[in-house]
């Protein structure tokens, strides 16, 4: 169901004894004090806006946890979740500390860091450990997740391994483009269900993000030129914050349906009000923690219907979402996610970029607690065949078709986020403004 009222809030007392918590980590083991360094001043990433959880065995530090908002979680004894903002999880430990980050690859994090300890967990598998440095009865562990929940290794059998690898080429490979939507949603929902099918929702849906991404970085350089970066170091995205999809009003409660096939649940309804004309939904993965900004056009008068799971009709204008879509088509097909957002330093992974040569746009969020900053624009070609669709619906000038036609329009970006004190949520009045410079007709070559 559509959640309509869901408020999120800082957590400076949460926050703060997590930092705390590392900072004192972190002296302890020299080896992991330099890993947090060269993240941050090489590419901009802090260390713990990528941790997983915190195994614990002192009683009294887990009272504290408890005393700043971690509550049991139902399902897994031993374990604590602080549900009110972006934490790790606290888990109950025998002995120490150990402190887990969260990498997309294992493998590659032993390449990048030149490690020689034992991998715990089989290629592939949905939970991989390795240890990266120990001290001081403090450790130090890199994670990678498959949409797995548990916190020690359990193979599969080896033909679900294969299954999972035959997917993820499914997934990177399928078909994008028709010459109906309703049958590239049809073909992309059978997709979907055969992976669910094999793999459960939590592993079909890491495979079908990362295969987004790879599709997106494929048309996007700043994209590019920051994996890189970050494969160097060996985190790959592990730092992402959410990804955005954007759909056409006749397409979105499909789109919406894909998402919840792979195990997204609608969290929160953004709506910019009468003059904007869109809305939002934003979706989470509860095993994931992985989220969804769904954007689509909307009337006025759409503040208060479940506009995420009705099939609405076309509305006699476009606002961005649907132009974006009319041009360079569905998110979920053809034309990709719009833009992958991603945790960091700000001020350091914007200046690195920029030393790069790939410049940002202002700000739309600029807080303490929450700062948003986009790319410019990767610039992409049009079909003139949908150019001359728009123009001749009467849905764009002949002078706004003639500047699509020879120059394109705007298309995904990279997204340089940074969150302070837990905070979960968004900034709308800065979302909107940003939509507002986004859309193609405000960014003609010609104009």
């Amino acid at each position: 169901m559509t959640r309509h009222d869901r408020t999120w809030t800082t957590q400076p007392h949460a926050a703060a004894l997590v930092t705390r918590v590392l900072d004192e980590a972190l002296a302890r083991v020299p080896a992991a004090a330099a890993l947090a360094t060269r993240l941050r001043d090489d590419i901009g990433v802090r260390l713990v806006d990528i941790l997983d959880h915190v195994r614990v065995s002192d009683d009294g530090l887990r009272r504290q946890f408890a005393e700043a908002g971690w509550t049991a979680d139902p399902l897994l004894s031993g374990v604590w979740r602080n549900p009110t903002g972006l934490f790790p999880a606290i888990v109950a430990g025998d002995t120490g500390l150990t402190v887990a980050f969260k990498v997309e690859y294992v493998d590659e994090f032993v390449a990048a860091q030149r490690l020689t300890t034992r991998i715990e967990g089989a290629r592939h598998a949905p939970f991989r450990r390795v240890r990266f440095a120990a001290a001081d009865g403090v450790a130090f562990d890199a994670i990678e997740r498959r949409g797995s929940t548990d916190f020690e290794p359990a193979d599969p059998p080896a033909a679900t391994l294969r299954a999972a690898r035959i997917h993820l080429q499914a997934f990177r490979a399928r078909r994008r483009e028709f010459d109906a939507i309703g049958a590239g949603y049809d073909y992309t929902d059978a997709l979907v269900a055969r992976a669910v099918a094999d793999l459960g929702r939590n592993w079909a849906c890491w495979l079908w993000l990362r295969a987004e991404r790879e599709y997106w970085e494929r048309r996007n350089h700043a994209g590019r030129v920051q994996k890189a970066r970050q494969d160097a170091h060996g985190i790959g995205w592990a730092n992402q914050d959410h990804h955005t999809y954007d759909s056409s009003r006749e397409w979105f409660h499909r789109c919406v349906g894909v998402l919840e096939a792979l195990g997204f649940e609608c969290r929160e309804l953004f709506y910019a009000g009468h003059a904007a004309g869109w809305g939002s939904q934003i979706l989470e993965q509860p095993a994931l923690g992985a989220v969804i900004f769904a954007d689509i056009d909307l009337a006025p008068d759409e503040l208060d219907i479940d506009f995420a799971h009705l099939h609405l009709q076309p509305l006699p204008f476009l606002k961005r979402a649907g132009l974006w879509c009319a041009l360079h088509g569905e998110s979920m097909l053809e034309a990709g996610i719009n833009h992958l957002e991603c945790m960091y330093d700000h001020t350091r992974m914007q200046s690195q970029l920029e030393a790069a040569g790939i410049a940002f746009m202002q700000p739309f969020s600029d807080f303490p607690h929450l700062y948003q900053a986009l790319t410019e624009g990767e610039w992409w070609a049009v079909d003139p065949a949908r150019v001359d669709a728009l123009e001749h619906a009467g849905l764009i000038t002949a002078e706004q078709a003639e500047d699509f036609r020879l120059n394109g329009a705007i298309g995904s970006h990279l997204e340089n986020l940074e969150r302070n004190d837990g905070f979960k949520g968004f900034n709308q009045p800065g979302i909107d403004g940003v939509l507002r410079i986004i859309d193609p007709r405000k960014n003609l070559v010609g104009a």
